[in-house]
């Protein structure tokens, strides 16, 4: 009986192994798939930053040439920065009239979704 029971205990203990190692690899496995679909997903996203970060480029590069192609901006320092087609002008011009031109002009350019006028008027 005393082999019955130690080979009984050494059964128990290979099964009891044999489902922890099951279980280990199964979760060795699904944390395998995880970090396969994080990567992916980092992936897709730098790709639409990068992407976002040219559209923006371009739309800052559109204002600033119709703020310089105009005439009653053209004279004027004004500095454009545009994040996720939200165009931010910033600087301080001569009268409220150029401040509202140039947040036409910008409103105006393809590709811009809204206009943050931060513009100041000199005092004078």
């Amino acid at each position: 009986m005393k082999t019955n029971t130690g080979l009984a205990l050494v059964i128990v203990i290979v099964l009891t192994i044999g489902a922890a190692g099951t279980i280990f690899a199964q979760s060795a496995s699904e944390s395998m798939e995880k970090a396969g679909t994080d990567v992916k997903n980092a992936a897709a996203n730098v790709y639409h930053g990068t992407k976002t970060a040219v559209t923006d480029s371009d739309v800052t590069a559109k204002v600033k040439l119709a703020l310089h192609d105009d005439s009653l901006t053209k004279d004027s320092t004004i500095h454009v920065t545009t994040v996720a087609g939200v165009v931010t002008l910033r600087g301080t011009v001569s009268s409220s009239g150029i401040s509202e031109r140039a947040e036409k002009l910008a409103h105006d350019t393809t590709g811009v979704k809204s206009v943050r006028n931060r513009l100041k008027v000199a005092p004078g």
